[in-house]
C-alpha cells in the first residue's frame, strides 16, 4: 500500500504540466498525512541529475527559494534544481515537529520521527522516484533552521548545503556545530543568515559564527551574512538570494573579476583553472556541465596575456570535443603551433578551421589571413 500511495503522488506530478504541485504525503514514521509542495524544472528529462532542495516553513520560504531557483537557473548561474517543501504553519507544527529537549538540546520525540520521516521517507522517495543528483540543500528559518543542524551530527550527512535563516538555537548548539564542522569528512555549505536586529539568540549565534571562523578545511566553505535594515519577519527574503549565489558560485560562468583577480594572476597552467573548476563541478553536484563557451574565451585570452602557449593545446582539445563542427579547436591548435615554432603544422590546422564553421570572433576570413601570413612568411 506504501508504494501504491507513493507511486500515485509521483505519477500525479510527472503527468501534470504544472511546474509546482502540491500534494498529501503519507507518512508511515509520523503516522500523519503532511502538506508537500514540489517544483520541478520546466524541461525535466530523466536523461539529466538535478540537485533537491528541501524547504521547511514551506508555507513562508517554498515560494521564495522556487523563485530564485528558476531565476538563477534561467540565467545558468546555477544548474535546474528540484525543490521539494513541507508545509508546517496550520496548527503551529513547526515548534511541533523541530521541538528540543531543554536540558539536552537533542529532538524530542516528535522531532525525532521527523527527522526519519525527512531522512528516510521522503528524501529517498524523491531519490527513487525522480532523478535526483548527490547534492542535496537544506533551508529552514528560525525553529526550522535549527533542525537542519541535527543532520550535521550523522557521519555522512544527507545534505552538502545548510541554508540558516535567523535560527533559534538549541541547548549547546553554538558549540555542537562547530564541532561537527570540523569533524565532518565532506564538502560542506554552511550559509548563517542574521538581521542586525537584537534578539534572544543573538550572542550564542555571534558566538557560534566566531567559532565556525576559525575551523580551517577545504572542504568547509562557511558564510556569515548580517543585514543591518532586515528584522525578523524580512530577513528571509534578504538572505536566500545571496545563499544561493555563496553555494553556486562556482557553477557560474567566469566573471570578468574573476578572470582578473585570480586567472590572471595564478601561477598554475591556464588551462588547469578551467580544468580544475570544471572537475570540481562534477565531483560536487555529481553530473557534468558542459563547458561554457564564455569560459573557454576568458581561458584563451588568458592564454595570450600570459603567453603561456602550452595551455592552447589541450584548450583545442577541449573545444574540439565540445564544440565539434566549429573551427575553434583547429583555430586554437593551429595558433599553438604557430606559437611554439611550428609554423607546417600551424599552416595545416588553420587550412582545417578554414572549412569548419564560424563561431564568436573567430570567422573563416580571420583563418584565411593567417594561411595567407604563413604562404608570405614560409612559401606554403
Amino acid at each position: 500500500m506504501k508504494k501504491s500511495l507513493l507511486l500515485l503522488i509521483g505519477l500525479i506530478c510527472l503527468n501534470s504540466n504544472a511546474q509546482v504541485k502540491k500534494e498529501i504525503f503519507e507518512s508511515f514514521k509520523l503516522q500523519e498525512r503532511r502538506d508537500v509542495s514540489y517544483y520541478f524544472p520546466e524541461d525535466y528529462s530523466d536523461d539529466e541529475l538535478y540537485p533537491l532542495i528541501v524547504v521547511l516553513d514551506a508555507d513562508y520560504l517554498f515560494d521564495l527559494v522556487v523563485a530564485n531557483v528558476k531565476f538563477q537557473s534561467r540565467l545558468d548561474r546555477m544548474p535546474e534544481a528540484i525543490v521539494v517543501g513541507i508545509h508546517q504553519a496550520e496548527n503551529d507544527l513547526r515548534w511541533e515537529d523541530c521541538d528540543y529537549d531543554e536540558a539536552s538540546g537533542l529532538p524530542t520525540e516528535k522531532g525525532k520521527m521527523f527527522y526519519e520521516f525527512l531522512g528516510t521517507e521522503l528524501i529517498p522517495y524523491m531519490a527513487t522516484t525522480y532523478k535526483i543528483a548527490p547534492f542535496k540543500m537544506f533551508v529552514g528559518y528560525d525553529i526550522t533552521a535549527n533542525f537542519g543542524n541535527f543532520y550535521l551530527f550523522k557521519d555522512n550527512s544527507f545534505f552538502n548545503s545548510f541554508v540558516s535563516i535567523s535560527p533559534v538555537l538549541a541547548t549547546e548548539m553554538e558549540n555542537r556545530v562547530p564541532e561537527r564542522l570540523s569533524a565532518l569528512d565532506q564538502t560542506i555549505f554552511y550559509n548563517l543568515i542574521v538581521e542586525k536586529a537584537p534578539s534572544d539568540d543573538r550572542q550564542r549565534i555571534l558566538q557560534m559564527n566566531h567559532s565556525i571562523n576559525s575551523i580551517k578545511k577545504e572542504s568547509l566553505h562557511y558564510f556569515f551574512d548580517e543585514y543591518e535594515e532586515a528584522d525578523h519577519e524580512s530577513i528571509a527574503a534578504y538572505g536566500i538570494s545571496k545563499a544561493f549565489d555563496n553555494v553556486f558560485k562556482i557553477y557560474r560562468p567566469i566573471t570578468p573579476e574573476e578572470y582578473k583577480t585570480e586567472i590572471v594572476t595564478s601561477e598554475e597552467p591556464v588551462f588547469d583553472y578551467l580544468e580544475n573548476r570544471y572537475n570540481t563541478i562534477e565531483d560536487l553536484f555529481g553530473f557534468e556541465k558542459q563547458v561554457e563557451l564564455n569560459d573557454i574565451m576568458a581561458i584563451y585570452a588568458a592564454c595570450l596575456k600570459k603567453q603561456d602557449y602550452e595551455s592552447l593545446k589541450p584548450l583545442a582539445d577541449l573545444c574540439k570535443k565540445e564544440f565539434p563542427e566549429t573551427m575553434m579547436g583547429f583555430y586554437f591548435e593551429a595558433e599553438h603551433y604557430e606559437f611554439i615554432g611550428e609554423p607546417k603544422k600551424a599552416f595545416k590546422a588553420f587550412e582545417k578551421a578554414f572549412q569548419m564553421e564560424e563561431i564568436d570572433f573567430l570567422t573563416k576570413d580571420l583563418a584565411l589571413d593567417k594561411i595567407d601570413a604563413l604562404k608570405a612568411d614560409f612559401g606554403y
